[in-house]
């Protein structure tokens, strides 16, 4: 079996996973509250701009973790946010295992 038939295989079974299907629909809900869309596109931005200077500095910024930790709240009383986030967090999951599986089979090789 060629290698990439079965890496697009896998990705079409991605995209019929559950985790998927729900990460989609959750972002097509937020796609409809502009609103709510601009915040959470200002709290992942800010959010990676964190992580990006943690990983530059070797050392977290509590004041910007604070600020991080009180959008989310914020953000997570709204149903559509909180729903959006749990998708994303499952989906993210599964690619981290998907990706872990990969690396260990393979590790032999890389390490």
């Amino acid at each position: 079996m060629n290698v990439y038939d079965t890496v697009n295989r896998l990705a079409q079974e991605i995209k019929q996973s559950e985790e998927y299907v729900n990460y989609k629909m959750a972002k097509q809900a937020i796609s409809l509250n502009p609103d709510l869309n601009i915040k959470i596109k200002e709290f992942e931005k800010k959010r990676y701009e964190t992580q990006v200077e943690i990983m530059q500095k070797g050392k977290s910024d509590e004041k910007a973790m604070a600020e991080i930790q009180i959008m989310y709240a914020e953000l997570v009383e709204n149903p559509d946010a909180k729903s959006y986030f749990d998708a994303e967090a499952k989906f993210n999951l599964l690619i981290t295992d998907v990706n872990k599986i990969i690396g260990d089979s393979i590790k032999d090789v890389i390490s």
